[in-house]
């Protein structure tokens, strides 16, 4: 699975401000590829921001589509106006691994259940406009095996697919290598073990993905 996640350093989140009726929203995303990352960024907000009227939240700690590591908070605002919304945004933008904060100080005027429900979906889709993006592939580990005479050319080869290798294990007879196949394509190491005229072995379970078999 491929996915976008906010492009920004680990303890760093992207700001920006709105300003609804007086009332002012400033909204912080970060990239959270766990809860932890979520929880120290609210934390900061509310260190940042003591005497704010409330720090409403939204995360995705997974891929698009998560359903567990996932979350919201009105912190206070009336049920269904704040952390829904700003988690509807952050869903319908096909993000994995973000979360946010809107800290909220109040302008004076009420802005009813409808005007909050928007005004806190605004803020995270302007948020998201400026948001510096980069591209998550999933992977699953792959092992294969290769003689020494070979090891240079499968490296070769595998970062021409932009397959990582992860591990090398050398024994007495070849190497043993560890990479990180990207989820959604077939693990076809057909052109592989052409190159290499044969000397490739498969030393997981998963059956050779042919796409040329029914």
């Amino acid at each position: 699975m491929r996915y976008a996640v906010p492009d920004v350093p680990a303890g760093r989140w992207q700001e920006s401000e709105l300003e609804v009726e007086k009332s002012r929203f400033i909204t912080w995303i970060c990239h959270a590829p766990d809860t932890t990352a979520f929880a120290a960024m609210l934390a900061e907000a509310r260190r940042t921001h003591p005497n704010a009227s409330h720090h409403c939240s939204a995360f995705i700690a997974g891929p698009p589509g998560e359903q567990t590591a996932i979350g919201f908070s009105d912190d206070g605002e009336p049920g269904g106006t704040a952390g829904r919304p700003m988690f509807q945004v952050l869903e319908g933008a096909g993000l994995g691994q973000v979360g946010c904060v809107v800290t909220r100080y109040f302008g004076g005027t009420k802005l009813g259940t409808g005007g909050l429900a928007r005004a806190y979906s605004r803020a995270v889709a302007e948020g998201l406009e400026a948001l510096p993006r980069r591209a998550v592939v999933e992977r699953t580990p792959l092992r294969l095996r290769v003689d020494f005479a070979g090891e240079a050319e499968a490296r070769a080869w595998l970062a021409e697919q932009d397959v990582p290798v992860e591990q090398a294990d050398y024994g007495a007879d070849g190497v043993d290598l560890t990479v990180g196949w990207p989820s959604d394509a077939p693990d076809d190491l057909s052109a592989l073990e052409a190159r290499l005229r044969g000397r490739l072995a498969r030393l997981d379970d998963r059956p050779h993905h042919d796409e040329r078999r029914p």
